[in-house]
């Protein structure tokens, strides 16, 4: 499924590895004040290989008609889509069986620039990501108390925060530009 040969592949199961190549992506997305720089990588966690990558505003606003801007979930979704000429919502449907999610930051489940939120982009896959990795949690610049996490582990999706020590440096990423 791995549609781009420049994605490394990486041990099964190394978080940081893995998180480390999320953190990279965030570092793409332009600073600004008023968004987070977050990365986002879709994994085959049983083959340790990369499906594919997003970060912050890597597509432009009102994609394919899709109000708002982009996040890094979302960019990663939308690669796994267009590379299947499916409907984003669809790509479940293509998805390893055991298929990942690392991301920098705690998916959202509130959105300011109307588009539909991370959470529910992960949800309306049908159970195809069980497990999110995370490397921090939303801060509360923007939306006073994120619920992404809560409402994911409500739906049955695991949110696993695996590398503690690098929140610091996800945290500098995340707030470049403010």
């Amino acid at each position: 499924m791995n549609s781009d040969s420049n994605y490394p592949i990486f041990k099964v199961g190394d978080h940081e590895a893995f998180m480390e190549f999320a953190i990279v992506q965030a570092q793409k997305s332009p600073p600004a004040a008023n968004k987070f720089c977050v990365g986002a990588v879709l994994v085959d966690a049983d083959k340790g290989e990369v499906l594919s990558t997003g970060y912050s505003l890597e597509y432009p606003r009102d994609y394919k008609g899709d109000p708002g801007t982009t996040h890094a979930e979302q960019c990663c979704f939308i690669k796994i889509a267009d590379g299947h000429n499916l409907p984003e919502e669809r790509i479940y449907e293509v998805l390893p069986a055991n298929t990942v999610l690392y991301t920098t930051m705690e998916p959202c489940n509130e959105r300011l620039s109307g588009n539909m939120t991370c959470a529910t982009r992960i949800l309306r896959l049908k159970g195809a990501i069980k497990t999110v990795y995370v490397g921090i949690r939303e801060p509360g610049t923007f939306i006073a108390n994120n619920e992404g996490q809560k409402r994911l582990e409500a739906n049955g999706v695991q949110v696993v925060y695996p590398v503690q020590h690098l929140r610091d440096r996800i945290m500098e990423v995340s707030m470049a530009g403010h």
